[in-house]
């Protein structure tokens, strides 16, 4: 799908402000808002706009531990990656799941609410997944830089 730049321009102010309702992006925009309507008809069918989500402060929620785990799978069974994936999906805890080429297979975003929470984690529930080879644990420290969006 082409996007040209009215289309850029409503994505930025949408990045921005995505409770923006249509009239108000609109004038935003520069545009009427029967135009605005059907060119975010036209994102949103072709893909381009998937949904909009609520951006949840998991710290506020008592989540004060972020972990990212960096697996290697032991690829000897040929199932080894549906496997590990389907059980990792029933870790409540785990938030993210990546799949990568190279040393590291899977990538797990675990958070917890203390490090006593997110050891118990670990120890009963990531290493009991299937096909672990290795593992790599980073605690999250800090954020330094975080782009929400994207450059348009």
């Amino acid at each position: 799908m082409l996007v040209d730049d009215i289309d850029r321009r409503l994505l930025r102010h949408l990045q921005a402000d995505p409770d923006l309702p249509t009239a108000a992006l609109a004038q935003a925009a520069g545009l009427t808002t029967a135009t605005c309507w059907r060119r975010l008809e036209k994102l949103s069918s072709g893909g381009i706009i998937r949904r909009k989500t609520a951006i949840i402060n998991w710290r506020a929620l008592g989540f004060e531990v972020e972990v990212s785990l960096r697996v290697t799978l032991d690829k000897t069974a040929r199932t080894a990656f549906d496997e590990f994936i389907a059980a990792a999906r029933e870790v409540p805890e785990v938030h993210e799941i990546q799949t990568f080429l190279g040393v590291v297979d899977v990538r797990l975003n675990v958070l917890a609410r203390d490090v006593a929470h997110y050891q118990d984690i670990y120890r009963t529930r990531i290493l009991a997944l299937p096909h672990i080879s290795d593992i790599e644990a980073l605690m999250l420290v800090s954020n330094v830089a975080h782009a929400p969006g994207l450059p348009l």
